[in-house]
């Protein structure tokens, strides 16, 4: 028997994605709404409730209300919002956050699906947290180089239409250190501040790299960028979608670049140390679309019901 799944928001990005991962299988019976109709409160209550797995692609204030819409017991949320990454009531769908994590997203029915850049930074993060090699009041900053895609129709329609000379240049955004982020990056890596964060996007469609400076001398004792890497290796031990790679290998870089599209088309998320003894830089790199997006998504799904949890997803190795 196929499992019901309805995108609500399905003309968007994340939803058009979740279609192009969806449509193909087998063991999925997409719910499609009338075009017409699809604003329509009374005709979007009657799909999600009859969903198995009903995914919310829209805005925050959109996602809460749908979710008021559904009175099946029955029908797993999963929200690509903001608005329930910090909710204690919802589990985080990061299923390499921590031992366990899989287990609740398995049993839960309202599901919030992390950030792209927050998906990056956490994957950094968290694990050095969790190994007190890195102090939670140690006081991050972080940048994130991304493809445009991560902002929407309109802004992959500026970009695509090539007559605005400002977009030839990378953009810096979020300067008011107000990022809708920030939240879940705090909470779900268990650091005492937000960092001070600062995006940038840049004219290619999709990709996205976190880079988060350290001072050794600020670090836990042995802190070493073989220390940080060997936390990683034990962390993500058996994940099949992080790739933990190798301190000091000269693969890491093209010619001494970084390469930040090298995960495009994969559900992959790779981890780097790079640095010396005084200074470390941390990057996490991903498809902004894949793991940080409706790979994600389909891949907190398919815990959910007991399916391939890679089912329709590219691990890229």
């Amino acid at each position: 028997m196929a499992f019901k799944v309805f995108v609500d928001g399905q003309e968007g990005t994340t939803g058009l994605r979740l279609l192009d991962y969806l449509s193909g299988r087998d063991d999925v019976e997409l719910l499609r709404i009338d075009e017409a109709k699809r604003k329509d409160s009374a005709e979007r209550a009657r799909f999600l409730n009859a969903a198995d797995v009903a995914f919310l692609c829209l805005p925050d204030a959109a996602s809460r209300e749908a979710v008021t819409l559904v009175d099946n017991p029955n029908t797993c949320i999963i929200d690509a919002s903001t608005a329930f990454r910090t909710d204690d009531s919802w589990t985080y769908g990061l299923p390499e956050l921590a031992p366990g994590q899989r287990d609740k997203i398995r049993a839960s029915k309202r599901i919030a699906n992390p950030g792209c850049h927050a998906t990056a930074f956490i994957l950094l993060v968290r694990p050095l947290v969790d190994a007190g090699l890195l102090p939670p009041d140690y006081p991050l900053s972080a940048f994130s180089l991304t493809g445009y895609s991560g902002g929407g129709k309109k802004m992959i329609a500026d970009y695509e239409s090539n007559t605005l000379p400002k977009l030839a240049s990378p953009r810096p955004y979020g300067m008011t250190q107000g990022h809708k982020h920030l939240p879940e990056m705090r909470v779900q890596s268990r650091i005492a501040e937000a960092p001070v964060f600062s995006p940038i996007v840049a004219n290619f469609l999709k990709g996205l790299a976190v880079t988060v400076p350290l001072h050794a001398k600020h670090l836990a004792p042995g802190a070493t960028a073989e220390a940080i890497q060997a936390a990683y290796a034990k962390h993500y031990a058996g994940e099949q979608f992080i790739r933990v790679m190798p301190v000091e290998d000269a693969g890491n870089l093209d010619e001494g670049f970084f390469d930040v599209q090298a995960c495009n088309d994969t559900n992959r998320a790779d981890l780097f140390v790079f640095g010396n003894g005084e200074r470390l830089t941390l990057v996490a790199r991903l498809d902004n679309l894949g793991k940080g997006a409706a790979g994600a998504a389909v891949q907190c799904m398919n815990i959910h019901l007991g399916t391939d949890e890679a089912k329709s997803l590219n691990t890229g190795l």
